[in-house]
């Protein structure tokens, strides 16, 4: 059967997608370097700000400006990679920036946007904020840079499916006509705050004003002003990035534990994904408890144990039952376990790696080579 790694060969983008803490910077980590190792310029951009990745990579830092990992930090790993392996980490708030000064008409107007208070609190923690940055990322290092491939790990949503809600919600929020309609007189005043007790039709202005407050409405008549004219670029951007995800050169990498609710997670954003004509990948499916019993052989009773271990069974007599015991739970899990993902390697038909749960986590290159091995 195809590998995951060879599913992604022909592409330039693969989105690794799937419910919190199921490894999925990891797996991002270790597919990037795999196709380093093979000979390509591949980048791998996350979002979460934890040091994991900078610290399994070899690097000091991650920012919002793309780092190529050190040769000699791959030579000591033992790793002669034939291409090139860099690394970022989004800045939520510097892509926002970013993005307002690319459809802003003018430098006044950018300054204007990005001074104002609702702005500076939407761009850092609006709801889908980070998932709206994320693909639009994505979609300018993919025009803008050379590299075979880049590699996305999304933001650790408690519902991954956010990731692709996200655009059509931060651009309702921004070319919200309701907001428009009730402040429009206030609007047309350009001085909102103090235009605002003058208007004899902005009654429902000056009503909104006590509830929220003078100097927030203030701040959210000067916001949509300031963006009054600039939707139609953000649609048309969100809409190339759309378009962007669903073309053959962009694979989708679903990352599951064998966790109910990730495995729920992982069918449903398949469904999803499915229903939007993008293309998957892939299957992970991180974390899984080994087997370390033949499956057609029975399990050694607790009498069949105790004689090998006679030698220590004299300090511990009941050490061949206990050793039995744990044995017995433990393959009870691993069956189990596959249970849960018959019906979750059924429905997705695309290349899968099973990566047993290790002993400890990955936290280097050499950990992320060993990983990459059994993608």
């Amino acid at each position: 059967m195809t590998t995951v790694r060879e599913s992604l060969g022909g592409r330039r983008v693969a989105v690794c997608v799937g419910a919190g803490g199921v490894g999925k910077t990891t797996a991002a980590a270790a597919l990037a370097l795999s196709r380093a190792l093979e000979g390509g310029k591949v980048l791998v951009c996350t979002i979460d700000p934890a040091r994991r990745l900078a610290n399994a990579l070899g690097l000091a830092t991650l920012g919002n400006v793309e780092s190529r990992v050190p040769e000699h930090k791959l030579a000591e790993a033992g790793l002669r990679p034939r291409g090139e392996l860099w690394a970022m980490m989004l800045d939520v708030k510097r892509t926002w920036d970013d993005l307002v000064a690319r459809h802003a008409p003018d430098p006044a107007r950018r300054d204007r946007i990005l001074r104002n208070r609702l702005y500076q609190q939407m761009s850092a923690a609006l709801a889908g904020s980070q998932e709206y940055m994320a693909m639009e990322k994505l979609y300018e290092l993919s025009t803008d840079r050379d590299y075979d491939l880049i590699v996305l790990d999304t933001p650790p949503t408690a519902h991954a499916l956010d990731f692709l809600d996200a655009p059509d919600r931060i651009l309702d929020f921004l070319g919200n006509e309701t907001a428009r309609a009730l402040l429009a007189p206030a609007l047309g005043a350009g001085r909102f705050g103090l235009r605002l007790a003058q208007l004899g039709g902005g009654y429902v202005a000056k009503t909104l004003a006590r509830f929220t407050g003078q100097q927030v409405l203030s701040d959210l008549g000067d916001f949509l002003q300031g963006f009054q004219g600039m939707y139609d670029g953000f649609k048309e951007r969100a809409g190339e990035v759309r378009a962007m995800l669903a073309r053959p050169e962009t694979g989708f990498v679903l990352v599951a534990s064998p966790a109910a609710a990730a495995i729920e997670e992982a069918l449903a954003f398949h469904e999803r994904l499915h229903a939007e004509s993008m293309p998957v990948a892939g299957l992970v499916v991180n974390r899984l408890t080994p087997d370390l019993w033949p499956a057609a052989t029975p399990l050694p009773r607790a009498a069949e144990l105790a004689a090998p271990l006679a030698a220590a069974a004299a300090s511990a007599p009941d050490l061949g039952a206990r050793l039995a015991a744990t044995l017995a739970e433990h393959q009870a899990m691993a069956a189990a376990e596959r249970r849960s993902l018959a019906g979750l390697l059924a429905r997705i038909g695309a290349a899968h790696a099973l990566v047993p749960r290790l002993e400890g986590d990955v936290h280097d290159l050499a950990g992320l080579a060993r990983m990459a091995d059994r993608l």
